[in-house]
């Protein structure tokens, strides 16, 4: 019989992420946090597109559209969409056109993700102040309808690259991951906003990693809602595998109060972005990451995490959107401006022999 591992190697995937991703321990944010270990795993570092969990996901969902001879990919999301700007950077490595549909607040000028978008040539369709999930769907197919009249081979991608196919690179995160920190339970934090990530990490677990505790922060919907898509997820990606689905909906664990409007940067997510900075050099996003740990730490605070129990925290990228933010999100700049001093009056002093000036 087939290993978990040499099943999961028998579907295919097309490489465009750098990994294994490193796993680095936050000492500092463990003390100020009063746990035992926490850990980061930087796929803030997978390279495609300044990094970000979308790579490993579209490994899995761009197979199908390389054998499908597709020559255009269309795919949605929010205006700092993560997945679409790396879905860009990915179709380019690749050879292909790029379509994004997005959603949100007008903007003056593109900033942080939407300015990579430009940079990669994707041609944008912008819903101005409307980044429903529904709404940026229905104008993805009515592109690919139109691409499909002119003879082009488009292929639609989901919101979040979020499919069983692609959920399967986060059953390959969790095998990288289990060497890394060894034998014993762990408790495992990610963000939650499409759900493919938090699928893959709880199938992973149940097969590479049984000691894992997976945990949920919701940076756009109920909990309910995540619950929900994330057991059709899984129970997509297991029929892949050719396995019963071992993970009931009742065994995940999401918790969805540290978000507000999508999008919009909150009051604990500032805090934690600040935190990691300062005590790590940590970089996190106020859409994404800030949040997610505004749930670690709240958790942690709270006794929602056993303080004995390392904890990971699952960095899933996004540095292009901290960017899109003015600093003063971030509170007072701390600048003393120095004036120029006045030069001496009179004529330089030559450079004594053999000295040299640069």
């Amino acid at each position: 019989m087939k290993s978990a591992g040499e099943i999961l190697d028998a579907v295919r995937r097309v490489p465009l992420a750098d990994l294994p991703t490193p796993l680095q321990e936050a000492p500092r944010l463990a003390t100020h946090l009063g746990l035992s270990k926490l850990f980061v795993k930087r796929d803030d570092a997978t390279g495609l597109a300044m990094g970000g969990n979308k790579a490993r996901k579209l490994e899995y969902d761009f197979a199908p559209i390389l054998e499908q001879g597709c020559d255009v990919v269309v795919t949605v999301g929010g205006a700092q969409s993560n997945h679409a700007v790396m879905t860009a950077a990915a179709a380019r490595k690749l050879g292909l056109d790029v379509k994004l549909v997005l959603g949100g607040p007008d903007f003056a000028r593109p900033r942080g993700n939407l300015l990579l978008d430009v940079l990669y040539g994707a041609e944008l369709r912008y819903l101005v102040d409307d980044d429903d999930n529904d709404s940026l769907a229905a104008a993805m197919n009515g592109w690919v309808g139109e691409l499909r009249a002119e003879g082009r081979r488009p292929y639609a991608l989901p919101i979040g690259g979020s499919t069983g196919a692609g959920a399967l690179g986060y059953v390959r995160a969790m095998r990288e991951l289990a060497p890394q920190l060894g034998p014993g339970p762990v408790q495992v934090v990610v963000a939650v906003g499409s759900c493919g990530t938090f699928a893959g990490l709880n199938l992973g677990a149940r097969l590479f990693l049984p000691g894992a505790r997976i945990i949920g922060i919701s940076v756009s919907r109920t909990a309910r809602r995540i619950v929900q898509r994330t057991a059709e997820l899984i129970a997509e990606s297991a029929g892949l595998l050719g396995i019963d689905s071992p993970v009931p909906a009742g065994a995940l664990e999401c918790h969805d109060g540290f978000h507000e409007e999508y999008g919009v940067a909150t009051e604990s997510g500032t805090e934690a972005i600040l935190a990691c900075a300062r005590l790590e050099g940590l970089l996190l996003d106020p859409i994404y990451t800030g949040k997610s740990m505004a749930g670690l730490f709240a958790l942690a605070r709270g006794g929602g995490l056993d303080a004995g129990v390392p904890v990971v925290f699952l960095h899933t990228g996004g540095l292009p959107i901290l960017f899109a933010f003015d600093a003063e999100t971030f509170g007072p700049a701390r600048v003393t401006r120095v004036p120029l001093r006045a030069p001496p009056s009179g004529p330089a002093p030559l450079a004594a022999p053999g000295s040299s000036r640069r």
